[in-house]
């Protein structure tokens, strides 16, 4: 016992030049992220006071003026302010609903692929949309959706049929959002789910299949509960970007035929906080985004905590 407290007197007696000395390879790898970090997350959190303020931009952050809440009540106030943020939940909501599971499903079918050649051709192809800007791909949806000169509906004409509005109707167009969104990120999505299905001990498929389990089976009670801690987590992290969307996808598909849907809370920033130069305005929306999203985050990982799985903290 004397010995053991001598020891846990020494161990205390180490100050943080000790640790630093002895680890100072692993500290300098660890200084260029939190570096980065600081500089572009953690600094420009300063800018946030734009949105308790009437910024102007020739005097400056601090110079400006104060207003209080006064921002917050004029954007609670406009009536397309409520209608994009539905717009927002509506989309996210059927990206979720429809696009979640596709990664997931994707990736056990890829694992069951027992031709590693043709494995590698499969994942490379369903990889490259990823790399294409949301330019090109708008271009390429147009050229195949578009009502009267896209592919499809010209070849439909052509059998005797109606042309379908896919992008100039707001259900047809909502579905086609969401469509043309999986194909563009499902196989990208793949990756960390076939990460965690190669860490699945393969010991468990052996014993399985000397049991006489067929391929379902095998993938419904070792494969789907091996990877179900990382399905949780990119669940949590979904549902932390419920309320956040990019810019680039609805503004190059949307069109004004379809404004009733395809005007998100991007778009609203946009056109009312950037294109007219009104910055509180579009940082108080930011804040609004980030409030919502930090809510949706915690209330999600508490409520998988519950469940039994493991979350993000």
């Amino acid at each position: 016992m004397i010995a053991e407290a001598r020891a846990g007197n020494k161990l205390k007696k180490k100050g943080v030049f000790y640790y630093l000395k002895r680890d100072f390879e692993l500290y300098l790898l660890l200084l260029l992220p939190v570096v980065y970090y600081v500089v572009f997350k953690y600094v420009p959190m300063y800018g946030v006071t734009i949105a308790f303020k009437d910024y102007n931009m020739f005097k400056g952050i601090l110079a400006s003026d104060w207003v209080g809440l006064d921002v917050f009540k004029e954007i609670f106030q406009m009536k397309n302010f409520y209608t994009v943020v539905r717009n927002t939940f509506l989309i996210n909501g059927f990206d979720l609903l429809l696009g979640f599971p596709a990664p997931v499903l994707l990736a056990i079918l890829l694992n069951e692929i027992r031709s590693v050649h043709f494995k590698k051709i499969s994942q490379t192809v369903l990889y490259l949309p990823h790399f294409l800007s949301w330019v090109i791909i708008g271009g390429i949806a147009y050229q195949i959706f578009a009502t009267q000169s896209g592919m499809i509906n010209t070849t439909l004409r052509q059998m005797g049929f109606e042309s379908i509005p896919f992008l100039t109707e707001k259900w047809h167009w909502l579905f086609t959002y969401v469509g043309i969104g999986i194909w563009q990120s499902m196989g990208w999505g793949t990756i960390i789910y076939l990460a965690a299905i190669t860490g699945i001990n393969s010991e468990l498929y052996e014993a399985a299949e000397v049991d006489g389990a067929s391929r379902l089976q095998k993938i419904w009670h070792i494969t789907i509960p091996g990877i179900m801690s990382t399905i949780v987590i990119m669940l949590i992290l979904r549902m932390g970007q419920i309320i956040t969307i990019g810019f680039d996808r609805p503004y190059v598909l949307g069109n004004p035929l379809v404004t009733d849907f395809s005007e998100v809370i991007s778009t609203f920033t946009y056109h009312y906080g950037l294109k007219a130069a009104r910055y509180s305005l579009a940082t108080a929306v930011g804040l609004f985004q980030s409030v919502i999203g930090i809510i949706f985050l915690t209330s999600t990982n508490a409520i998988a905590k519950k469940c039994g799985e493991t979350g993000i903290w």
